[in-house]
């Protein structure tokens, strides 16, 4: 394949390079595009949303925390680690950030864009890994995520020859041309290599986006090699699992709660919660609303230090991701429960209801 410089600015070009100049400009918007996505995002953390970044505000480790009842390949054991261990957090968050930040900069001015278009591509996997289930309508990060991965190969692949710091380098340094390190991560000239060797390349990459897209596009929605459905964790309908349930004698309940689907953008309410015998349906207690609204801080035991459960208007409340061992004191002064078999049930404010069988206080 060529090895010299493409024409800049109005001068012909011909033979290899004229398709090579043809594609550089045709991808001109796609390089923008794809640069702003993660510049804008980036800015809006360093610059004009600094609260983003703020620990002492609410900054981006609750929308990190979201992503964990959907998060692939166990990256969820990695979300609830990190969310654990502050300063492993913060690092990470301000690294990811910086990447977004640079490599959208270097996209947007055509600077090392195949190096800028490479870390993207890493960018958009992560992203499909921990956010890709999200979106209440429609799945909206899965849209994101596969979009800028094509972009991304996209890029890696053509460069950016046309208007960009990678061409005018080489305008200045034609030596450069000969550099293999520079044809790899810069974007101003084919790759060095062969056609056979650039189509097979190509295809490869081609293979592994179309493996990529349609086995995450499967999984969250199936309408593939499956019918329609809403995903293993729906990213528009609440639910609350529960476990560890404990029965003292006198009727207080202690039960672990974490909210693993739904839409991160409301919180999941629970309004009333119920002990009954699951043998008789004799109901035991009762928690309606004002007294689950009136519940102290105390006896909410929350996994991690952003989306919580808490008392609130509604009764009791959890952000998606949220997880707690949650205390019901017993509402009836010195009585004790007769052995039998007892189930404890919450009702949310839109009526589902979540059930967790309870075992006695030893």
């Amino acid at each position: 394949m060529t090895t010299t410089t493409l024409p800049t600015g109005n001068a012909p070009a011909t033979g290899a390079d004229h398709g090579w100049r043809v594609a550089a400009i045709g991808l001109l918007a796609v390089r923008f595009v794809q640069g702003w996505i993660y510049w804008g995002g980036a800015t809006r953390r360093f610059i004009y949303g600094p609260q983003k970044l703020n620990p002492h505000d609410h900054w981006m480790a609750y929308k990190f925390q979201t992503a964990m009842p959907g998060a692939l390949l166990g990256t969820d054991h990695i979300v609830a680690y990190l969310l654990q261990h502050f300063y492993l957090l913060y690092a990470g968050l301000l690294i990811f950030s910086a990447i977004e930040l640079v490599g959208g900069f270097m996209l947007l001015v055509g600077l090392y864009t195949r190096l800028a278009a490479l870390a993207t591509i890493g960018l958009s996997t992560v992203l499909m890994l921990l956010f890709g289930w999200q979106g209440a309508t429609c799945i909206d990060e899965w849209t994101m995520a596969s979009s800028n991965f094509a972009m991304g190969v996209t890029l890696l692949l053509v460069g950016s020859g046309a208007f960009s710091v990678d061409n005018w380098m080489l305008s200045r340094r034609p030596g450069l041309a000969q550099k293999t390190w520079f044809r790899w991560i810069g974007g101003s000239l084919p790759l060095p290599l062969s056609d056979a060797a650039f189509k097979k390349f190509a295809l490869t990459l081609l293979g592994i986006s179309v493996v990529f897209i349609l086995s995450t596009y499967n999984y969250y929605r199936g309408s593939i090699v499956t019918p329609f459905h809403g995903g293993p964790v729906s990213p528009g309908k609440h639910h609350i699992a529960l476990d560890h349930g404990v029965l003292s004698a006198d009727g207080s309940v202690y039960f672990h709660a974490y909210v693993d689907a739904g839409t991160p953008a409301t919180p999941s309410h629970v309004m009333r919660a119920v002990l009954m015998n699951s043998k008789t349906g004799q109901v035991i207690e009762t928690w309606g609303t004002s007294v689950l609204a009136a519940m102290p801080e105390s006896n909410f035991q929350n996994d991690f230090a952003y989306q919580q459960f808490k008392a609130g208007k509604f009764g009791l409340f959890g952000g998606v991701g949220a997880m707690a061992t949650i205390h019901l004191p017993s509402m009836t002064a010195g009585g004790l429960l007769p052995p039998g078999q007892y189930v404890l049930s919450l009702t949310s404010v839109n009526e589902h209801v979540w059930k967790l069988p309870m075992d006695l206080e030893k």
